[in-house]
């Protein structure tokens, strides 16, 4: 979250994944925490609520499999 240029969506997890709370549009140059995260995922600005990601929801992660990684490059 440092030293960025454009706003973000913070979302804050414990060790299990669980949403533990999300900070929407974090403006550039600013800092946001959660006492108890273990995580944090960072998004373009407005995905949190586009796919309605709330406090006590559980995110499941999954590694890219190597077609995907190897768009991303």
């Amino acid at each position: 979250m440092w030293f960025m240029r454009f706003p973000i969506d913070a979302v804050f997890l414990d060790r299990e994944n669980r949403v533990l709370r999300v900070v929407t549009h974090l403006a550039p140059w600013r800092v946001a925490g959660c006492r108890g995260s273990k995580a944090v995922v960072e998004l373009p600005a407005g995905e949190a609520a586009r796919v309605g990601l709330a406090p006590g929801d559980r995110l499941t992660l999954t590694p890219a499999g190597p077609e995907r990684a190897a768009r991303a490059a």
